[in-house]
């Protein structure tokens, strides 16, 4: 933290994920909110008087309090999936920093256009991972690079709920975009991407559904305006010999799709599964291994208790941490871009019925 300044901080759209922004901007002491914005009348408004938050300017939308907000240290971009790119790159041309929220985006051309304009840019985005900061993914990512599992040829990975589908913004598909892929899939993609180094996907075979989403007997409060995935699975083929078999899900009649298992020519890891991977894992890991010859299991108990308000504080303090020193950003958009590659993938291969390669433009 630094004691010379306050990061004069703005929060554009404030809804659901945006209060969990405010509380750990609110644990800062270096921080100042001073704008907000969203389209809904009021409703900034509404939302900086819950927090007891004042001096707060209020703008109706994003390039509004962007053209009028001229000393800005950063950005919280929480609106909708599909306003991301827009707002980040309107952003990015102004040189402010950006912390977007996930998805990154919702296509792969969106995410290449925000990545252009960030090497235009003299600020950076970084998009909102705080899994990343959680002591166990990172133990995760430090076993697979100890090479303690040998070489690295297939991990099944993606979890989610039984039931837990959402409303709202999220499920129609001019604001959310994509669905459970989008929501609660980047995090699991992150998970093994991030250990793995993120190779480069080559191709990848899609399906999605929204059988329960657009059910009146599962889904009876918003089946009639349901237009994304409730489920999604990928069969993706990685640089390096490396499969990932990936499935994610808001509804569905099981608890969970499957454990997170890295399998490895010396060794392997089983994580076990959670309803969004937002956080930790589901419980203590498992590392299988030979031993002198004998087939041995070695259990990796959760390190600390890191909840989820623990790990946005975290992630606050990372962005304002590369603001202070101009970059880099904590969780990169040279990364994210493979991760929303797949998603993108995954979406485009389930339209078409077949396998296809994935093409990440250049930048």
């Amino acid at each position: 933290m630094t004691d010379k300044r306050k990061f004069k901080i703005a929060i554009i759209g404030t809804g659901g994920i945006a209060r969990h922004h405010i509380s750990a901007y609110l644990n800062q002491p270096d921080v100042e909110i001073v704008a907000a914005a969203d389209l809904v009348h009021g409703k900034a408004e509404a939302f900086m008087q819950d927090y007891g938050v004042e001096g707060v300017r209020f703008y109706p939308s994003h390039k509004e309090l962007i053209d009028n907000e001229t000393e800005l240290d950063g950005i919280s971009i929480c609106t909708y999936n599909t306003q991301h790119a827009n707002v980040a790159i309107y952003a990015l041309e102004h040189n402010i920093p950006v912390l977007l929220e996930k998805p990154f985006t919702v296509t792969i051309e969106e995410a290449a256009a925000v990545c252009k304009a960030e090497a235009k840019s003299e600020a950076f985005v970084s998009v909102g991972f705080q899994p990343r900061f959680d002591a166990n993914m990172q133990m995760i990512g430090k076993i697979v690079r100890s090479g303690e599992l040998g070489k690295i040829y297939y991990i099944q990975t993606g979890g989610g709920r039984r039931r837990g589908m959402p409303g709202g913004t999220f499920i129609r598909k001019d604001q959310g975009g994509i669905g459970a892929l989008g929501d609660i899939g980047c995090y699991s993609l992150d998970m093994v991407l991030n250990a793995l180094g993120y190779p480069k996907p080559l191709t990848v075979s899609g399906y999605t559904s929204s059988y329960f989403g657009t059910s009146a007997k599962y889904n009876p409060e918003w089946h009639d305006s349901f237009q994304v995935d409730d489920f999604g699975a990928g069969f993706i083929r990685l640089e390096g010999d490396i499969i990932l078999d990936f499935r994610i899900s808001w509804a569905m009649h099981c608890d969970t799709p499957g454990d997170t298992i890295i399998l490895g020519t010396d060794g392997a890891l089983r994580i076990p599964s959670t309803d969004c991977w937002n956080g930790a894992p589901g419980g203590e890991m498992t590392l299988y291994h030979d031993v002198c010859g004998q087939q041995t299991e070695t259990k990796i108990p959760l390190i600390g208790s890191a909840d989820f308000s623990d790990l946005f504080d975290l992630k606050i303090r990372s962005f304002l941490d590369a603001i202070e020193t101009n970059g880099p950003a904590p969780v990169p958009t040279s990364q994210i871009i493979i991760n929303q590659a797949i998603i993108d993938g995954i979406v485009k291969s389930a339209e078409l019925g077949h396998e296809i390669e994935i093409s990440i433009p250049e930048l």
